[in-house]
């Protein structure tokens, strides 16, 4: 299945861009709506806009609408990696090729699927086919990942992601000698005007900044590798991996915005994983930190290059 494109056109009783949507199309829910301005899937005259914005007469909307998931994911007997878990979340450190959630072409084996399995109350909580998730990592990221139990923690965990309180921190490995070795990637980030379905750096994107700072370099004959430590400041879908390839030095397997080849490493996907999470406890407000150690795939590579 594909997209379903909407074009709607405001007229003068419109107002923000979130309401006229839903007002527009009463099959979507409030939740999906956010989403889909969230995830720069709405555009106004051509452009990115956000929830809030005020529409005049004439504006031209354009709603991007993926197929819809399966009615209802169905709990799976599979093997999780619980890092931590109270009464109110659990933290995963998921594995690399295990989607986040059901969609279209993803409707089992999912870690939605999985968690179903160990907490079947989770169903209730959240929007249909994303039991408890308070955030999101991409298929191929390995790393991190918070699950919500009751709807008042998904709130509070929710609330921390949008004040940009939680903390994270990725391990990567880019092509190339990073210069500089620190620094800021300060780039709004939005939907491919050319493919729908990738992100891109364009001007009038969300605001997206991702810090980074060098840790180790690689030479393997004529190739170049650097291993980064990643903080993102803000939560854009793809962001590392946008922000990574507009500096001309793509995370090491990125098939799509990277350099379109596969690599010459022994790797079957891209290399970044989520490695440490710092986060307030809902329950009582406490800090922890959490991490999770680089899975055997990327260790072998950084073994291989040290070695060269």
């Amino acid at each position: 299945m594909t997209d379903r494109i909407v074009t709607l056109t405001a007229d003068a009783s419109a107002s923000r861009l979130d309401r006229f949507i839903a007002q527009a199309l009463p099959e979507l829910t409030r939740g999906a709506v956010q989403r889909l301005v969230d995830d720069g899937a709405v555009t106004v005259n051509g452009k990115p806009r956000k929830a809030a914005y005020k529409l005049r007469a004439g504006d031209a909307v354009v709603v991007c609408i993926a197929p819809p998931p399966p009615s209802e994911a169905q709990a799976e007997s599979i093997p999780l990696d619980i890092v931590y878990e109270d009464a109110d979340l659990i933290v995963i450190n998921k594995p690399a090729g295990m989607v986040v959630h059901p969609a279209a072409g993803h409707v089992s084996g999912t870690l939605v699927n999985a968690v179903l399995a160990h907490s079947p109350e989770l169903r209730d909580v959240g929007e249909e086919n994303r039991s408890g998730i308070v955030h999101r990592l991409d298929k191929d990221t390995s790393g991190l990942i918070i699950i919500a139990k009751t709807e008042s923690a998904r709130d509070n965990l929710q609330q921390q992601f949008k004040s940009r309180s939680v903390a994270k921190v990725y391990v990567a490995l880019v092509e190339g000698r990073l210069a500089p070795p620190q620094g800021l990637i300060d780039v709004p980030i939005g939907r491919d005007r050319q493919q729908r379905k990738r992100m891109a750096a364009v001007a009038d994107g969300r605001p997206s900044r991702t810090g980074f700072k060098a840790v180790e370099f690689f030479d393997k004959g004529a190739q170049h590798y650097t291993l980064v430590e990643v903080r993102p400041q803000t939560g854009r879908t793809h962001q590392i991996r946008v922000h990574f390839a507009w500096l001309k030095f793509p995370i090491v397997g990125d098939t799509v915005y990277g350099r379109r080849r596969k690599t010459t490493l022994p790797l079957q996907r891209h290399f970044l994983h989520a490695q440490s999470l710092s986060f307030r406890l809902p329950s009582n407000g406490q800090e922890v930190t959490l991490t999770a150690p680089l899975p055997s795939d990327l260790t072998a590579v950084l073994e291989l290059l040290r070695a060269a």
